[in-house]
């Protein structure tokens, strides 16, 4: 499995479909001189000219974790399931999508990607999968639209080191979980989608 072929829309956003076709990573076009940088975070014309896609987000949710520490693997069944779009503003992170639509050929497989301040990339997780991150720096601040609120009655966790998923997390030593996700179930257990 491999990415297919960017496009570039409005702005200057490269939108590239992952080994699962309907996460996406973008990268912004940044303009950096002596005195720093700038660059569009969100702009809804350029999304959807680079993706196709035009989410309606109604939640910006914001984190810091500290070395070590692994959130995850997070989702919200219908019907408050949550389309994301994530980057991080400080730091760095691995982070994680699992596929939990039964009715996809990649259902179970995972991807990861490296996001941080420095490369500006974001990542495009879509409703029906399961989200996650491990903090690769000392510390990280972690940014994310949402397409619904947050719904306790509708979320769900799956365990982050589940041997049926096989996360490849890069770890260095024993990660930091809180205790809702310690009590994450097995992938095998999981209420997915359809």
């Amino acid at each position: 499995m491999g990415t297919t072929e960017p496009k570039t829309g409005a702005s200057g956003l490269r939108a590239t479909p992952l080994a699962i076709p309907e996460v996406i990573r973008l990268e912004p076009r940044v303009f950096g001189d002596e005195c720093g940088f700038f660059f569009e975070s969100w702009n809804r014309d350029a999304f959807r000219s680079a993706t196709g896609i035009d989410p309606l987000f109604v939640q910006d949710n914001h984190s810091k974790s500290q070395r070590g520490v692994l959130r995850g693997l997070h989702y919200q069944l219908p019907p408050r399931a949550q389309g994301k779009l994530v980057r991080v503003t400080a730091g760095e992170v691995f982070d994680v999508v699992v596929d939990l639509r039964r009715s996809s050929p990649t259902f179970g497989q995972w991807l990861g990607e490296v996001l941080s301040a420095e490369n500006k990339r974001q990542l495009w997780v879509p409703p029906g999968f399961a989200h996650g991150f491990l903090t690769l720096s000392e510390s990280a601040e972690f940014l994310y639209k949402t397409t619904d609120t947050y719904a306790p009655e509708c979320e769900r966790c799956i365990r982050w080191d589940d041997p049926e998923i096989g996360v490849a997390w890069p770890l260095a030593g024993v990660p930091l979980v809180s205790e809702k996700d310690r009590a994450g179930v097995a992938f095998g257990e999981a209420e997915a989608f359809a």
